[in-house]
Parts: C-alpha cells; sequence; structure tokens
C-alpha cells in the first residue's frame, strides 16, 4: 500500500510537469525514422509512408441542416453511388457502395432526410468515414439509429438455452412448459488461432445461435460467468486444463452474442450460473440422453424461464438440511455422491440398470450403483 501510494503521488506530482502528447500515424513509425533496424532507402521513402499512415482516414461529421445530412458527402440511392467534394472543389466519386448489413437503415435516413429538406425542415445528421488501405477503400456510414424493439422478447413460447463452452456452443430449445424440445451444438475450434481469428469464429457461430433464435421466436438465456480467477488459480496445474482455460474466451463468446442480439432485436436473459452442470448433469443426463453441456444448456433455459432446480426425492437421504435453500442442497450433493460423469452417458435401461455401470466403474459403491439407476 505504501509502494501504491509513492506511484500514486509520483503521477499526480509528474502529471503537472508533462503534457501528454499524440503522434497521428503511430509512435514506432515515427520513429522508426532515426532507427538503424528500420531505416528506408531516404528520408522520403519514409515520409511517404507516414503521410499515407497519418491520412488514411478521414470523417466527417454530419449537419441536420445539410442537404444530404452532410455539406461533403451526398449518397445516391438509386445508384448506390457516393460523392465526396474535396476541398479544391473536386467531386470524387466512390461508385457501388452497398453495405452488406444496415443497408435499408442508410436508405431510411436518406429519404427522411429528403423528405425534411422537400417541407423545409432540419432532419438528422448522416456521417461518413473513408479509410484507404492502398488497393481498396473502406466505406462507413453514421446515422442515428432509434431504439429497436425487441421482436424476440416474450418467453411464452419458451427460451433457447446456451451453455458456452472452449470448443463449442451448447444449445437446448426449451419449451414453455420446462420441457426439452431439442438439442443443438455449434462446434468450432480457437486452438492456435490468434485473437483477431477468434473474434472472428465466434462472431460467426453467434451470427447462426440468433438467427435460430430468430427461427423459434425464442430470447436467448446465457450464464454471467467471471472467467478471471480460474485462469489463474492453478498456474502449475495440469497443462492441457490451463491452455484450454487460456482458450476460453468467455467474454468475447457473450459479447459477440449481445451484440449480435441487439442487431436482430433478440432479447438475451443473463442468469446466475451457480450449480447449473451439477443439476443438469443428475437430473437430466442419462434421463434425455443428452450430454452434460446440453443438460447445463437446459437447466440453463429453465433457470431463464423461473424454474427452480429441486434435487430429486431419491436423493433426499444426501442433501442435509430439509429447509436449505436449493443451491444449498446441490452443493452438498456434489460433495458427498462421487460418480463418474462417463456413467452418466449410458442410458438407463430398466431391464438391466446396472449394464454398463459394472464394466466401466468396477470400485463404484452398491449403494451409488442403485442412485444411478433411480436418477434415470
Amino acid at each position: 500500500m505504501e509502494h501504491r501510494l509513492f506511484r500514486l503521488e509520483q503521477k499526480r506530482f509528474n502529471r503537472g510537469k508533462h503534457i501528454p502528447s499524440v503522434v497521428f500515424g503511430g509512435k514506432k513509425l515515427f520513429k522508426s525514422q532515426f532507427t538503424k533496424k528500420d531505416s528506408y532507402s531516404s528520408h522520403e521513402e519514409w515520409k511517404s509512408l507516414y503521410i499515407q499512415k497519418r491520412n488514411k482516414r478521414i470523417l466527417i461529421s454530419g449537419r441536420k441542416d445539410a442537404g444530404s445530412g452532410n455539406f461533403v458527402f451526398s449518397y445516391n440511392l438509386e445508384k448506390k453511388e457516393l460523392s465526396m467534394r474535396s476541398t479544391r472543389g473536386n467531386i470524387v466519386t466512390f461508385p457501388n457502395v452497398v453495405f452488406p448489413y444496415g443497408q435499408e437503415r442508410v436508405d431510411k435516413a436518406i429519404l427522411n432526410q429528403t423528405s425534411c429538406k422537400n417541407k423545409k425542415e432540419f432532419g438528422k445528421p448522416i456521417s461518413w468515414s473513408i479509410e484507404g488501405y492502398g488497393g481498396y477503400f473502406i466505406i462507413k456510414c453514421l446515422v442515428d439509429v432509434e431504439n429497436k424493439e425487441y421482436i424476440n422478447f416474450s418467453t411464452s413460447d419458451g427460451v433457447i438455452g446456451v451453455d458456452l463452452n472452449v470448443d463449442h456452443f451448447a444449445i437446448a430449445n426449451v419449451k414453455k412448459d420446462g420441457n426439452l424440445l431439442g438439442t443443438e451444438k455449434a462446434s468450432f475450434s480457437l486452438k492456435g488461432k490468434s485473437s483477431g481469428q477468434s473474434v472472428k469464429i465466434i462472431e460467426q457461430e453467434a451470427i447462426a445461435l440468433v438467427d435460430y433464435a430468430v427461427q423459434n421466436n425464442k430470447p436467448i438465456v446465457i450464464e454471467d460467468i467471471d472467467t478471471s480467477l480460474s485462469k489463474t488459480g492453478d498456474a502449475y496445474g495440469n497443462k492441457n486444463a490451463i491452455r484450454s482455460k487460456s482458450v476460453f474466451a468467455y467474454r468475447k463468446m457473450s459479447n459477440a452474442i449481445l451484440n449480435r442480439a441487439e442487431k436482430m432485436g433478440v432479447e438475451v436473459i443473463i442468469v446466475h450460473p451457480a450449480f447449473t452442470s451439477i443439476s443438469g448433469k443428475m437430473k437430466y443426463m442419462r434421463k434425455l440422453g443428452i450430454s452434460i453441456h446440453q443438460s447445463a444448456a437446459f437447466t440453463i433455459g429453465r433457470r431463464g424461464l423461473g424454474y427452480k432446480e429441486k434435487a430429486p426425492k431419491v436423493l433426499k437421504d444426501y442433501v442435509g438440511k430439509k429447509d436449505a435453500h436449493h443451491w444449498k442442497k446441490w452443493s452438498t450433493l456434489n460433495k458427498r455422491i462421487k460418480i463418474s460423469t462417463n456413467a452418466f452417458y449410458e442410458l438407463y435401461n430398466v431391464n438391466k440398470p446396472f449394464k454398463g455401470i459394472n464394466t466401466k466403474l468396477p470400485s463404484l459403491r452398491e449403494n451409488e450403483r442403485k442412485l444411478l439407476s433411480k436418477l434415470a
């Protein structure tokens, strides 16, 4: 704490003497003109690259009193052409400017601005941005968007429960009465991928997930998980487990789903993650013949509908206090009952309840074998 206090006081002292600065084009490129390893054939070569880097983007904010919402740019709806007036009065035209997403919003903003102009009223400003990358340009249009009403906000038809994992999304289609309608699995791989590649892969799966929710006319339910402690809690643990945790970009996954759902008008319900995997494993894996992640997604969806996962009656001897909270009972069950997850993948057979369990788990106690058969 003393060291922290000293550092803060030092920052406050330096702040009064040092004025922060910014270098358009990047400090690294600016300093490269003085270094040998990044030396250029001539200073003119460096200057040309530096000017190109400094001036690769132009952003012109809109004006509501402008005819097209902008005094510099104008967009032709019929020809899909963007015209820009330079400082010297020249007109530069960009042909075939079509936005893969949001074209209807751009058209609506332009039409609204035209109608306001005819009525001699002020419309809304429209901003334009152009970024040059040598052989191509990226054009962006910034318009005011009204708060979009959610299309899929009601749980009257059920929900889509989603369990986020390091290599897939486990999806459960839950009916309004809490029963399972179907399960899906969206697999992907982030191993060996860069941060940018991981984001693109996750966004692609998020688009497919939200489209699935739109088709079923249901909101999405996910967990609110903080993985910051789990990633640093076992620095000297199993290498494969640590590697899996390091690439488990839960925040990237949840943000991708939230952003896509916001664009498509799908509501996302966020629930507490307590004991969803444990209760799903013990209650639904063998009964419904689904994986542990799909059973977790099922319980997540049920929690989004307001259902409580109460412990089965066959486990009443293991739950402890009868008046305890149902989360506390699942915590007690998880500590007292130790059954391998692989055993739950064996479907229950009425005629041969212990088939497959005896061979895979020979050390399983007799009472636990009977308990496992009752859980089905």
